[in-house]
């Protein structure tokens, strides 16, 4: 007899893939996205269908899905095609830790993992508590700018702005982060930066390699804190820049370490 759950379920973005492997449900799934590295059997085991902005509709159709998964206003060209086609598609939109933690849930509940998914999201929530206890003992909070792209300059996303202050930082640019797109983020002003003194400075360039010395090197920057002290970080996009499980552990441990070593001198 059929399942009433979705049986054949495509993932055009690395979160929902991650969250699905991690109920235990990745038989389910026949297509990824190419730029899924969580977890790495994903990518030998699942054929790649879509980019982020873009996509093989026909080879999607093809798979025979009967439920795609989507991720932001960015991938609603794919999404309207495949609705255009017949195919049921669910596009999240979650910026913030609690909606990841929300869509896990949301997510669990439709493959028919309830009870799995809510054990997930119990862990997550323990690990966030423990870290908030840790840097509430931290003996001094850096002013933290977060570098999510470097032409123009974007600071970082929401879920990113609070794992930083779960972490004992605090992001010098709070107010972007609340911006759920891109194109709010982008600091005009580069000088900005400079004035904010930020004493902690975190790269995680989408999809290409953090280049530090770039970074130090601009106009002016020599007087910020962090560049001054050597205080400038990596943080992999995979781990940290994708609203799913990978943000809630290793992005936020990254987070801690880099925080704490910082904190303690």
């Amino acid at each position: 007899m059929k399942s009433n759950y979705p049986e054949r379920i495509v993932c055009l973005t690395e979160e929902t893939t991650e969250t699905i492997y991690l109920l235990g449900e990745e038989d389910r799934i026949v297509g990824i996205s190419g730029f899924t590295v969580r977890p790495p059997r994903a990518r030998k085991e699942k054929p790649k269908v879509s980019a982020f902005t873009s996509a093989k509709i026909d080879r999607i159709i093809a798979l025979e899905p009967d439920l795609v998964l989507g991720f932001s206003d960015l991938q609603a060209d794919i999404a309207a095609e495949l609705i255009r086609r017949g195919i049921t598609v669910l596009v999240f939109n979650h910026r913030s830790v609690q909606e990841i933690l929300s869509m896990i849930r949301t997510l669990g509940a439709m493959v028919g993992a309830a009870k799995r998914a809510d054990e997930l999201v119990g862990a997550y929530e323990n690990n966030i508590d423990h870290s908030l206890a840790r840097a509430a003992d931290l003996p001094r909070r850096p002013k933290v700018y977060f570098e999510e792209w470097d032409t123009p300059q974007i600071s970082g996303i929401r879920w990113v702005s609070e794992l930083i202050t779960i972490a004992g930082g605090d992001d010098i640019f709070p107010e972007l982060a609340v911006c759920p797109d891109g194109m709010s983020r982008i600091i005009g002003d580069p000088e900005e930066v400079i004035r904010r003194a930020p004493d902690i400075i975190i790269g995680s360039w989408c999809g290409k390699k953090f280049r530090p010395e770039k970074v130090a090197a601009r106009q002016g920057w020599e007087a910020i804190p962090a560049v001054q002290n050597g205080d400038i970080y990596e943080i992999k996009s995979a781990e940290i820049l994708q609203p799913g499980p990978a943000a809630l552990t290793d992005g936020l441990e990254q987070l801690q370490e880099i925080i704490a070593s910082w904190a303690h001198g």
